[in-house]
């Protein structure tokens, strides 16, 4: 499968023209600066997270934290499968502009980056997907066991701290067009701070004490992002190294099913890079992907029009027949 308007939304590709204005605030190159902040922004969750079984084994974690890191997980990664990447980067479907900003704001709120910058970033990933110039390819020092382990390395964490940027007017110069949008990346810090703010300041509320506010801030937001991270760049990590590859595709994309969930449908990853418009990735029967069954709700609501669903000839047509027999795979898919 060769990269082609397919992968991404039409004109994505296009020559921008001149240069329009910038819908981050860095520039092409990641700064000093800007690479103590990422470091920040990985280790300090990170840590949250490592400390959470200890201090939830010795103190507890009550219902409203428990809650709180639930519901921003899944508003944020949400925001990120269903806004980010299906809507934003592949054309998945068309949105109400209600939508589209909340769409904006919500996978802004996962702390994953400004939005222009992460759709650049992810339609230059298809378009070299597992190959030369792929930002993220865990085969990028090769095949062997330690050249693997480099590459899972840098695919999910080392290459957010490479000094060159993806080119936002070459590879999303329809978001940068958009005002609306292109504010909305710009502003990514003042949603950041919305993000991490909002749970301790509920839990501050509800309980009415500074300790509610401290443990709500440790689990909805730090323990939260920190989760939300790592299973996010775990798609491009583990679901490019191992994992079943039903579907046919030009890279070494597979399904790992036990991040299903917490990816919220997004680990069904060798269909997404068979067919990466579809609004759904999770085809087979039985495959969880609660993505696509909010972006249904939201065409049933008239928010989303114009949805990609796969028809059952499409998934076949894209079906591996070769290693792994398709057999079980055809079955699934008629029950799709």
């Amino acid at each position: 499968m060769t990269s082609s308007s397919s992968d991404v939304i039409e004109d994505a590709h296009k020559p921008a023209g001149s240069p329009g204005p910038s819908a981050t605030l860095g520039g092409e190159q990641k700064g000093s600066i800007e690479q103590l902040t990422l470091l920040l922004f990985i280790v300090v969750p990170f840590l949250a997270l490592l400390a959470a079984v200890p201090l939830a084994w010795g103190w507890g974690v009550s219902w409203l934290d428990l809650g709180l890191l639930v519901f921003f997980y899944y508003l944020g990664c949400h925001g990120v499968t269903i806004g980010f990447h299906r809507y934003f980067t592949h054309g998945s479907f068309k949105a109400k502009r209600p939508l589209r900003v909340a769409l904006a704001i919500a996978g802004s709120m996962a702390v994953e980056g400004p939005l222009v910058r992460w759709v650049a970033d992810h339609r230059k990933h298809h378009k070299f997907s597992d190959a030369e110039g792929d930002p993220h390819s865990p085969w990028r020092y090769g095949e062997t066991v330690p050249a693997l382990i480099k590459g899972l390395w840098w695919a999910h964490i080392a290459w957010m701290f490479d000094e060159e940027q993806t080119s936002q007017e070459k590879y999303a110069p329809d978001l940068i067009k958009d005002p609306a949008i292109r504010a909305i990346s710009r502003q990514f810090i003042y949603w950041t701070v919305l993000s991490l703010a909002l749970p301790p300041l509920i839990g501050g509320l509800v309980t009415m004490s500074w300790w509610g506010a401290f443990t709500a801030f440790f689990w909805g937001s730090l323990v939260r992002v920190a989760l939300l991270h790592h299973v996010t760049w775990s798609i491009n990590s583990i679901c490019h190294a191992v994992g079943k590859r039903p579907f046919k595709s030009r890279d070494r994309s597979g399904n790992v099913w036990w991040l299903a969930v917490l990816s919220c449908g997004e680990s069904w990853h060798n269909l997404h890079h068979a067919d990466p418009t579809s609004a759904r990735h999770g085809v087979e029967r039985g495959q969880l992907d609660s993505s696509a069954r909010i972006i249904r709700w939201c065409e049933q609501l008239g928010w989303a029009y114009d949805v990609r669903w796969p028809s059952r000839s499409r998934i076949d047509s894209r079906r591996n027949t070769g290693e792994g027999g398709s057999r079980q795979g055809a079955e699934a898919a008629k029950a799709a």
